[in-house]
């Protein structure tokens, strides 16, 4: 290799933003607020007894500080590279031909900077395997976005699977974007057609509604707690406002996140933008959809709302932005639009329900009036509950297993329950308290249905 070509390749690594440190150390100054404002309520020592908690902080901000520095990336060709560690080097390569999704997160600190994340997702890996830019200006990240996706695409730009200049990214931001990176963004960035939208009076309404129980359940607790101790020490109260504060909170995180939610149609997928102080664009590739849930709490059910969930194929990890394999596709709505939605991810029309017989009310006195079940060659339908109503739709392709299950008092009964599961612990359709010869009949009828539904698919 010649010094020429070995200095091209070291100009085409690129470091991630200089502010990224201050931005992953945020929400570590953020969490140590949070309990220093805890001891100065409860009269824990202040600030002091907290010296230890500002030490780690110090530690933890000064491990960001060295992970950027040791952090770079790099398009090579068809394969985005991301290599980072100190003492154990972590060499990622992430191939184009098998991105699934790629969102842009932007937590309010990133916001205020003008930076954002973006989160590559790949078919069939884990959350290990998936790859992750914190961060990157604004420009740069709809570049290399743009880019990216524009690669599954044949165009002037090359073949799918292959990437035009990648060092197109290596612009300053005050800069224009080149004009190869202005056709990836033009061919990227497909129009979108908005199917739904959550209106923020509705968001709040729903949010208060499932608050005012928790809040007049702390009240009974404080009801009974001033009758039998007239003379409440000071640390109990300081722990119930704290659960209080707590109680607020979690009502404004769910407001804060839901923020303008809205799903649009797009070519690659459903493209879901939410967020107040933080902002998460992300895309659900309708494909991955393992099974669909509809949930109706019995807070909601007097207004006719409802939440509609998508189970998506993959692991996923809880925090903010889209790794959690349970994802919302409508926080709340009226049942109509959620049906609707429902059918635009799965296309195809839901089947008819029939209840289980009778004697099924012995069984499940509480939840009989809920369960329902049917199912056609390509979707199978259930709804179960005893409050909250949920209804499951699963297409039949998605099928990993079919489980009989009958318990002693369903023996009694000549009553059993199959589960078809799809991938996922939680991902489930359940024909709960079905007669025992009508069960051990869709055991087998699921199963040759499943198998030729995943034959018709890859046909």
């Amino acid at each position: 290799m010649t010094e020429a070509s070995s200095e091209a390749d070291t100009e085409s690594w690129h470091r991630l933003h200089p502010l990224s440190p201050l931005i992953q150390a945020g929400r570590l100054l953020a969490g140590l607020f949070a309990l220093l404002a805890v001891a100065l309520v409860q009269g824990g020592g202040g600030y002091r007894s907290h010296l230890p908690d500002l030490l780690v902080v110090i530690v933890l901000a000064f491990a960001a500080l060295v992970r950027w520095l040791v952090t770079r990336w790099r398009l090579d060709g068809s394969t985005l590279r991301i290599e980072t560690g100190l003492l154990r080097r972590d060499s990622q390569q992430l191939p184009v031909a098998r991105i699934q999704a790629i969102d842009v997160v932007r937590p309010f600190l990133a916001r205020v900077f003008g930076l954002a994340e973006l989160r590559i997702r790949l078919a069939g890996s884990s959350t290990k395997a998936d790859g992750r830019l914190a961060y990157l200006t604004e420009q740069q990240a709809a570049t290399v976005r743009a880019m990216l996706l524009a690669a599954h695409q044949p165009s002037q730009l090359g073949q799918p699977g292959q990437l035009a200049q990648p060092a197109a990214v290596t612009h300053a931001p005050g800069e224009p974007t080149p004009a190869l990176a202005q056709a990836a963004l033009a061919q990227a960035e497909l129009p979108e057609r908005p199917v739904s939208q959550v209106p923020l009076g509705r968001l709040v309404a729903a949010s208060v509604v499932m608050a005012v129980v928790q809040f007049a359940a702390l009240g009974v607790v404080i009801a009974v707690v001033a009758t039998v101790a007239p003379r409440v020490p000071t640390s109990l109260l300081g722990t119930l406002a704290v659960y209080m504060f707590g109680l607020v909170t979690a009502a404004w995180r769910r407001v804060s996140q839901n923020f303008g939610f809205t799903v649009a149609l797009a070519p690659d997928g459903l493209r879901i933008r939410r967020g107040l102080l933080g902002t998460v664009a992300e895309t659900l590739p309708v494909h991955r959809v393992q099974a669909v849930r509809m949930v109706q709490p019995v807070l909601w059910r007097p207004f006719g709302w409802c939440r509609l969930q998508v189970d998506v194929a993959g692991s996923g990890r809880k925090d903010e932005g889209s790794r959690d394999t349970r994802k919302e596709l409508l926080p709340v709505g009226p049942r109509m639009e959620a049906e609707y939605l429902a059918q635009l991810v799965l296309r195809h029309q839901a089947p008819q329900l029939d209840k289980p017989p009778r004697t099924a009310k012995f069984k499940a006195p509480f939840s009989y009036h809920f369960l329902a079940a049917g199912h056609d060659d390509v979707m199978a339908v259930t709804t179960t509950g005893r409050l909250t109503k949920t209804t499951v739709w699963l297409r039949l392709e998605k099928l990993q297993s079919i489980r009989l299950v009958q318990g002693p008092v369903q023996r009694g009964l000549r009553l059993a329950t199959v589960h078809a599961d799809a991938a996922g612990r939680r991902v489930h359709a359940t024909f709960r308290d079905r007669p025992a010869d009508e069960a051990r009949e869709l055991l087998d009828e699921l199963a040759i249905l499943s198998r030729t539904a995943r034959q018709t698919r890859q046909i």
